[in-house]
């Protein structure tokens, strides 16, 4: 992992191998960031105009090297673009220097420090740049050979940025030492998620997945139980047991959980963890199944958001429940026409044994109810419907309750999550009768996101606060990198698990 240091040092006189300063869109040209007034008077005040010349003009994620001058220790200046300058007396968005700060750690891979000098005039702002960078100092080389360490003697260039210091930082402050310590902690189990996420369905089977949390469950003094297939079939949980009986790689469900001595709110989180999704009998065509490794990245992110609030010790219980299973078609898997019961005692007519995700959420939100917690929250790759909606970047969130529904979008904005507050059409759920069983697992074709959620609701508890993130978009990107988002797994909604654990961990929450 990429270490991360607070510096109060001058811009000019760090020693490091490249210098990071920002550079923003002005109405007349570039305009050199605050935080790089040594850099710019080394350029005898014509930094701005050295990067123009170069093509620069301050436009997010925009980075350009240029040889440093004479007065810098660094050699390399990496101006890295923040989007337009903000108003006088405004500082800049913290996404803005989140995703910059991503930017610029992406193009120093392979370089063993960096020192970013970015407009920081809070703690707030250390805060969004130490995520940014350590977000964006991410590779995953599990499976390369050199493994990101140089292996038979050559450099790799691939290896994340292997320090960041942040310049401005504070490191006697409290408030500065807080967010770093927490940013160290975020980053890491974030991209703890991006690796399970990104690590093929041949080594990440709902075992393997199970024993991951088992370790983590032992590290940082987690409460971790597992259902295996055996104990499943025995209590009846018909939608995990009925989406992995057609795999040679059994389901599980795993309960990992966090409790603080003196929490007052509890909140269980349910991800949805299908190691790999053929779709079933009701096989995907041909170009739908390459990325389907990505499938548990709503599990993903649950045991991560549960890892990091124990980490930083959050005063408020926190359970995550990891729905595992590999969806694939043999001559022991659940066929279209099948009727499951499921954990609840509802029998389920399975249409579709593509939407097998709702089938093992339900078991899991039935599971997580009886224990009645505060607030149940559900995250999982659902359907394809939501990336039609809301596109590759955005999650939809959809609850039982508008307020808390509206506190998530709240959330998910504050820590630079996109996101859309969606709503349940109570007569979509007409489309999902059945005239054998108490429900069916699909409806008609329009409103296909919505109506997930609403099969969804039908098993939470009475009484309990709900809501479903759908992260079908961006749990899994696919394109160009951009910021601190690569290539494959993005830990999407993690950040937005964690803040909501903070606010109601101090009762920002009711």
């Amino acid at each position: 992992m990429t270490a991360l240091t607070l510096s109060t040092s001058g811009a000019a006189t760090l020693r490091a191998d490249a210098l990071v300063v920002g550079v923003a869109k002005g109405p007349k040209g570039p305009v050199v960031a605050p935080g790089a007034e040594a850099v710019d008077k080394a350029f005898d005040g014509k930094l701005a105009s050295v990067l123009e010349t170069l093509g620069a003009v301050g436009g997010e994620g925009e980075v350009t090297k240029l040889p440093a001058p004479s007065g810098v220790k660094a050699p390399v200046i990496l101006a890295v673009g923040l989007g337009t300058a903000p108003a006088k007396g405004d500082g800049f968005d913290g996404e803005a220097l989140r995703r910059a700060a991503g930017s610029a750690a992406r193009a120093l891979a392979g370089t063993k420090k960096g020192a970013f000098a970015l407009p920081v005039e809070s703690a707030a702002d250390a805060a969004a740049i130490a995520e940014g960078a350590l977000l964006g100092a991410y590779a995953f080389n599990a499976y390369r050979n050199g493994n990101g360490n140089g292996k038979n003697g050559k450099d790799d260039k691939s290896a994340p940025l292997a320090e960041v210091a942040i310049l401005g930082g504070k490191p006697r402050d409290k408030a500065y030492k807080a967010v770093a310590d927490r940013a160290i902690a975020l980053a890491e189990e974030i991209n703890r998620a991006r690796d399970l996420i990104n690590t093929p369905s041949n080594d990440l089977t709902p075992k393997s997945f199970a024993a991951a949390a088992q370790a983590a469950g032992k590290e940082h003094g987690l409460t971790v139980e597992v259902l295996d297939e055996k104990a499943l079939a025995k209590g009846g949980y018909g939608g995990l047991t009925g989406v992995g009986q057609g795999s040679a790689n059994p389901p599980r469900l795993v309960k990992i959980a966090y409790t603080h001595a003196k929490a007052k709110k509890t909140v269980a989180l349910v991800g949805k963890g299908i190691t790999y999704d053929s779709g079933g009998i009701s096989l995907k065509p041909a170009g739908h199944n390459e990325t389907m490794k990505c499938d548990m990245s709503g599990a993903a992110a649950v045991f991560a958001s549960v890892v990091t609030a124990a980490r930083l010790g959050l005063q408020v219980n926190v359970t995550g429940w990891l729905a595992l299973a590999e969806n694939m078609p043999s001559g022991t898997a659940t066929r279209p026409g099948d009727v499951l019961t499921m954990y609840s005692g509802k029998t389920v007519e399975v249409l579709n044994t593509d939407a097998e995700g709702r089938l093992v959420l339900a078991d899991a939100i039935t599971r997580a109810s009886e224990e009645k917690p505060d607030a149940i929250v559900d995250v999982a790759t659902l359907t394809g419907a939501m990336v039609v909606a809301l596109g590759d970047r955005t999650f939809g969130i959809m609850s039982n309750d508008d307020a808390f529904r509206a506190s998530l979008h709240e959330i998910a904005d504050e820590v630079g999550e996109q996101s859309w507050p969606l709503p349940l059409p109570a007569e979509l759920l007409k489309g999902m009768d059945s005239p054998i069983a108490d429900l069916a697992n699909v409806g008609g074709r329009m409103g296909g996101g919505l109506a997930a959620g609403l099969f969804l609701q039908e098993f939470v508890g009475e009484g309990i606060t709900w809501a479903h993130l759908d992260i079908a978009g961006p749990a899994f990107h696919e394109s160009a990198p951009y910021g601190y988002t690569h290539k494959g797994g993005t830990g999407s909604s993690v950040r937005t698990l964690v803040r909501l654990a903070e606010r109601t961990a101090a009762g920002d929450l009711g």
